[in-house]
């Protein structure tokens, strides 16, 4: 039981990975290798348990394009553009206010 409508979203989208891979996956697919050098800091095994809550929440899909295997974002996770949008809008404001330095991989 939820007792705000952000908690059930933190619980789904939430914690720094599943975001972070959200928001590389909105930007188009991506192969397995080149998602995961996109992430370099999260350990393989988080990697793919992340990879596979998103799946399991539907708002990722795994497709098999021999010899890669390809993730794109579902339409239901293609729903979360617009706030995706918002925290990367978000992040690059704080950076500049706060001097923190953003480096793309």
């Amino acid at each position: 039981m939820y007792h705000c409508p952000v908690e059930l979203a933190l619980d789904v989208i939430g914690g720094k990975w599943r975001a972070v891979i959200l928001a590389h996956l909105k930007e188009r697919p991506h192969f397995y290798g080149e998602l995961r050098r996109k992430v370099p800091g999260i350990s393989e095994k988080m990697f793919v348990q992340r990879l596979r809550e998103l799946q399991d929440a539907g708002l990722v899909a795994r497709a098999e394009v021999p010899p890669h295997v390809e993730y794109s974002l579902t339409e239901e996770g293609r729903s979360l553009g617009p706030a995706l949008q918002a925290l990367y809008d978000w992040g690059v404001r704080r950076a500049a206010l706060t001097g923190e330095v953003i480096t793309p991989v």
